[in-house]
């Protein structure tokens, strides 16, 4: 099969374009500076996404979350009649329903995909869920091009994001509650031994690992994470459920982003 056209080329896109090493596939993304990297995974970079999705039957979206309708609106044009568009961006199943309005407005068919771990180190093993009246046929195309964990969870659009939607309320808010805690104990400075009292409690790993792997997350990854959790604070006010903990995520992974903590010196 004919490799993929690639709307945005950050973590994810890169990491699927080096692992899957697609012949003949195409991409494009806003910022300039990524095209030198598409050229290195063997990706060929265009000006343009109407020159990138020219004639593809294959088309990732990876954008982030607050850009994933806004990729679908301004790029849906440019799909050949019939072209498969697999929405794998984190954002709430209104969203998702809004792009797929869009996408199939324009002749092309949408997928909502749920990417349900890091890229790294799954790459082309991460656990993806489709939903979407072409799901069938987009699990086919997927596994054509590496993609091994596929599962399609339904045919109706935004089913697959509710999934991850609503399980990011416990990830995230894992870790907003943990940089919350690791903040409070170190200015307190009783960190050793609230988590050892965790440790004493739950023994599947050491909270110290847990901590540290958990704010890293949030230092690298606080701005994307935080948009996501907008869109699951959506979702959940789209069940009726307050999103009171999940504003609270949105708040702290925005703020814990680009900022570690500072260790005592005996940490």
């Amino acid at each position: 099969m004919q490799g993929p056209a690639l709307v945005g080329f950050g973590e994810a896109g890169s990491t699927f374009a080096a692992a899957g090493q697609w012949e003949g596939a195409r991409g494009f993304d806003l910022i300039e500076a990524r095209r030198d990297a598409m050229a290195a995974a063997g990706i060929t970079a265009c000006d343009s996404a109407r020159v990138a999705l020219q004639g593809a039957e294959i088309a990732l979206c990876l954008v982030t979350a607050d850009q994933a309708l806004a990729a679908a609106e301004a790029y849906g044009t440019h799909l050949s009649p019939g072209a498969l568009w697999f929405d794998m961006n984190s954002v709430a199943p209104d969203t998702k329903r809004a792009a797929a309005a869009a996408i199939e407005a324009a002749g092309g068919r949408y997928v909502d995909v749920a990417v349900l771990a890091p890229v790294e180190p799954a790459r082309l093993k991460v656990p993806l869920l489709l939903a979407g009246p072409a799901a069938g046929d987009a699990e086919t195309a997927l596994r054509a091009l590496g993609f091994s964990n596929v599962r399609v969870v339904g045919d109706e659009v935004g089913k697959a994001s509710a999934i991850k939607m609503i399980r990011s309320v416990m990830v995230k808010g894992i870790e907003a509650l943990t940089a919350e805690m690791m903040l409070a104990a170190e200015k307190a400075g009783v960190t050793d031994e609230v988590l050892a009292s965790l440790d004493a409690s739950e023994k599947a790993l050491p909270w110290r690992e847990r901590a540290e792997y958990n704010i890293e997350r949030m230092v690298t990854h606080g701005l994307r994470r935080a948009a996501e959790m907008e869109e699951s604070a959506k979702t959940l006010a789209a069940l009726g459920v307050e999103p009171v903990m999940t504003a609270g995520t949105v708040r702290r992974q925005r703020e814990q982003a680009g900022k570690p903590i500072e260790r005592s010196p005996n940490a």
